[in-house]
């Protein structure tokens, strides 16, 4: 892919949001801002984690956007008895005699690691590890794993009872936190007329793995202000309790804030939202635009906070409000 500069590549991505969006609605009704989130973190090279209760489509909405995008999409149900050699692979005796490794569902662009709390740590830490390092390890030998590779991984916000809770530190991996919500009275009813008729939804792709790769790659590229950078670690600076730029609500409502991290996501993802509205540089918008999902998983709420029922959004949003 040649591009005369940066500027004119921004031009492209915009115009390439634009095809996706519009493939991606052949099969998908509304939830307009879980496929943004969803792009955003493919083109920021990120992973994410997925929160929904059942029954939202979570399967067809990732595999509509891996047909799009012209990717390889594997699922994965994660259940108690699933082992870390189910997901990354292993060895075998093949009829030479000789061992041969052969390769798990993780060797794909995009895997969906459905309800990835019903599985034990160790089968968690198996995923985890191949996320951060994008590669694997099996009998001494490291097998890398596709460029460009992204988890999508889902947590049921209902049925606790059973399940491994990802901790702190692992959930930190994961780029945005994305809240899937029930449909709108209307976006329902174009469900149900959508789904319970003879479909033939072709969907086509509109960008390459080699040109999503260059992408991601612009995007580290696109310059940001000093004053954006300090208003995302300011931001997160006010939700870590006890310190000097806490905010009232922080102190009030958090046990422990979010790590540097979350300015690097915060700014990485400004970046992202940026060029794939056609703007050449992040302003503070574009970092308030993916607060939330940055944010959510990355502050841990006291007991008062759950007592009062207080929702984590309205305190990222009390943060906000802090910076202006």
């Amino acid at each position: 892919m040649q591009f005369n500069s940066d500027k004119e590549a921004v031009d492209a991505l915009g115009d390439f949001n634009q095809n996706l969006n519009d493939e991606i609605h052949k099969a998908i009704v509304g939830q307009q801002k879980v496929i943004d989130d969803i792009i955003l973190s493919i083109f920021s090279g990120g992973h994410t984690l997925l929160v929904g209760v059942p029954g939202l489509a979570k399967t067809l909405l990732v595999n509509t956007i891996a047909k799009a995008l012209g990717l390889d999409f594997k699922r994965i149900q994660f259940t108690p008895d699933l082992m870390p050699s189910d997901i990354i692979g292993t060895e075998i005796l093949d009829e030479k005699r000789e061992f041969r490794f052969l390769k798990g569902p993780v060797f794909s662009n995009i895997i969906l690691a459905d309800e990835i709390n019903r599985t034990p740590p160790k089968t968690q830490s198996a995923l985890l590890e191949a996320m951060q390092e994008k590669a694997v390890t099996a009998a001494g030998n490291n097998y890398l794993l596709d460029n460009p590779f992204f988890v999508l991984a889902t947590q049921n916000p209902i049925e606790q009872e059973g399940t491994y809770p990802l901790p702190e530190a692992q959930l930190d991996r994961f780029m945005f936190n994305i809240i899937l919500d029930y449909p709108s009275f209307d976006e329902e009813v174009d469900i149900v007329k959508a789904t319970t008729v003879e479909q033939n939804t072709q969907i086509n792709q509109v960008i390459t793995k080699e040109q999503i790769v260059y992408f991601q790659k612009l995007v580290r590229r696109v310059p940001v202000n000093d004053s954006v950078v300090k208003y995302a670690v300011g931001l997160t600076a006010q939700s870590r309790p006890g310190s000097e730029a806490a905010h009232s609500i922080t102190n009030e409502y958090i046990t422990w804030g979010a790590g540097p991290r979350a300015s690097q996501y915060l700014i990485l993802g400004a970046k992202a939202h940026a060029a794939l509205h056609g703007k050449y540089s992040p302003d503070k918008e574009d970092v308030i635009a993916v607060a939330r999902p940055v944010l959510r998983h990355r502050l841990v709420k006291n007991f008062k906070a759950e007592a009062e029922q207080v929702h984590i959004d309205t305190i990222i949003d009390e943060l906000i409000k802090g910076k202006k």
